[in-house]
């Protein structure tokens, strides 16, 4: 079964320097019909403003995801990490115990557009921790690339939890297939561009939840990006 979350029916906070769409509840918006999916909590995609942000403030117990799709994401936390994040880089924060951090944008002209995704650990009060990873357009041109995993396989960056992400970029009529293990559960975000899922349009912003089905198959209707989550 594949359940749609349309982009225009997501929650939208637009605080001039921020303006950020929410796929679940986050913050002000509460929907309890959206209160995540499976351990996925939350998916923001998130445009800042140039040299704005968001200050230092506190996080625990929760797998903190930044996947940059457009300008430059700056990073500082309180384990001494300080890096900024671009296209193509893959950052994760583990909050564990507690660990507070700031992103603002690295820019003084040009827009940061990112996704910002969080994943709820295997288990609380882990130490804190953090990774970042680039991986390259060509890695993701037709194929699933794995960018998440909780063993950290493939060169993809571990996480505290049962859950493998997967990003791809499609052409247009470009198809790639993925095949569910039993009891497995998957989620599919379009960060840009527009695909058919099985049956199903999807544009940007788009995200559907799937269960109960163990063949997906994404067919590119123009240039596209996708991560797809597999799911305990």
């Amino acid at each position: 079964m594949l359940t749609l979350r349309k982009s225009e029916e997501r929650g939208h906070a637009n605080h001039g320097w921020l303006n950020s769409y929410h796929t679940f509840s986050f913050a002000n918006y509460y929907d309890p019909a959206h209160m995540g999916f499976r351990s996925l909590r939350v998916i923001n995609e998130d445009r800042v403003s140039p040299s704005r942000g968001f200050g230092a403030h506190s996080h625990r117990d929760m797998e903190i995801i930044s996947y940059v799709l457009e300008g430059a994401l700056e990073h500082k936390d309180s384990m001494g990490n300080s890096s900024v994040i671009r296209p193509g880089e893959v950052q994760i924060m583990s909050a564990g115990t507690g660990v507070t951090h700031s992103e603002y944008n690295h820019s003084d002209s040009d827009l940061v557009h990112f996704l910002q995704i969080w994943i709820l650990p295997n288990q609380n009060g882990l130490k804190p921790s953090y990774d970042q990873k680039m991986f390259a357009d060509a890695e993701k041109q037709g194929q699933l690339r794995l960018i998440v995993s909780p063993d950290g396989r493939d060169g993809s960056v571990k996480i505290h939890q049962d859950v493998s992400i997967y990003a791809t970029i499609l052409d247009a009529e470009q198809q790639l297939d993925y095949q569910l293990k039993p009891e497995r559960y998957a989620w599919v975000q379009v960060a840009r561009g527009s695909i058919m899922l099985n049956d199903r349009l999807l544009k940007q912003g788009d995200g559907v939840a799937v269960r109960d089905a163990n063949s997906l198959a994404l067919l590119g209707k123009e240039k596209s990006e996708v991560l797809l989550f597999d799911l305990a």
